[in-house]
């Protein structure tokens, strides 16, 4: 059985975000337990785990994204790794329907070898500030937004970039109330830089402590920016210093499109199997 380790968001090799991929054959996924344990093995933020569909249904492929820890509702560059193997091996073209717990997920790839995402736009909601998070992040926060059940964040805006990237949060006890964690975010420091906001997620409920670059975090970063800047049409460029990736963002009414490439690095066979 073929596992690959994918590079997403990013277009060369040891950037963006990494995610484990194992495609099925047709008929169904293993057991859970067994996957759980591949994703732990793995221990990257996510494995996404495959199987194509029978036709004439809503969608073409049955997709699951696992933590080292746990399952999770959403994943953006799981589902960018999956759909740029499907593309690079041939066993795909054009656009790709996944099965997902977050319902039918559209992948469309161009010609470039980028993949574009359509996925469902985050609800924001004002909240007060955790004073677990305020505590955990040491800095001042602006403002905190839940970012609804499906996304399961709390998004905080910060006072500027550089705030963003200094970030040491302290992990043991950062919590969001929706469960999956917290999205640190402002506006990007130089409006010719080549992106319009910045990021960085921390998941360590999940076992995630933190995401390098987060594909579903940006449908929540998509309208809280597009809202402040006035454009529905937005670059975000999370991560660390060591690793960061670019994601290209576009509100359509109640869903938000996420344009990103990926670089397959790792491409091996899994010996046990299920």
């Amino acid at each position: 059985m073929r596992i690959r380790i994918v590079d997403a968001f990013t277009d060369r090799p040891f950037g963006g975000n990494p995610a484990g991929v194992v495609l099925f054959d047709a008929g169904g996924f293993p057991d859970d337990a067994w996957l759980q344990r591949v994703a732990a093995e793995v221990n990257l933020s996510e494995t996404a785990f495959a199987h194509p569909l029978p036709a004439g249904g809503d969608a073409d492929w049955a997709l699951r994204w696992l933590t080292p820890a746990a399952e999770v509702n959403m994943c953006g560059h799981a589902t960018l790794a999956t759909a740029h193997v499907l593309h690079t091996t041939g066993t795909a073209t054009g656009t790709v329907r996944f099965a997902t717990r977050s319902g039918v997920l559209t992948t469309t790839a161009d010609g470039s070898g980028a993949v574009t995402m359509d996925f469902p736009t985050a609800p924001l909601t004002a909240v007060e500030v955790p004073p677990a998070v305020t505590a955990s992040l040491g800095v001042e926060i602006r403002g905190a937004y839940d970012t609804g059940e499906q996304l399961g964040d709390l998004l905080v805006e910060l006072a500027d970039e550089k705030a963003v990237q200094a970030l040491e949060p302290d992990l043991r006890t950062l919590a969001s109330p929706g469960g999956r964690g917290v999205i640190a975010t402002a506006a990007a420091e130089a409006p010719d830089g080549g992106y319009d906001f910045v990021s960085r997620c921390f998941f360590p409920a999940v076992g995630i402590d933190e995401d390098p670059v987060t594909g579903s975090a940006h449908t929540a970063l998509a309208p809280f920016w597009s809202a402040r800047l006035g454009r529905d049409e937005l670059t975000g460029l999370q991560g660390p210093a060591r690793r960061t990736g670019l994601v290209r963002t576009a509100l359509r009414d109640d869903r938000t499109l996420l344009t990103g490439s990926a670089v397959t690095v790792i491409d091996g066979e899994l010996l046990t199997a299920p």
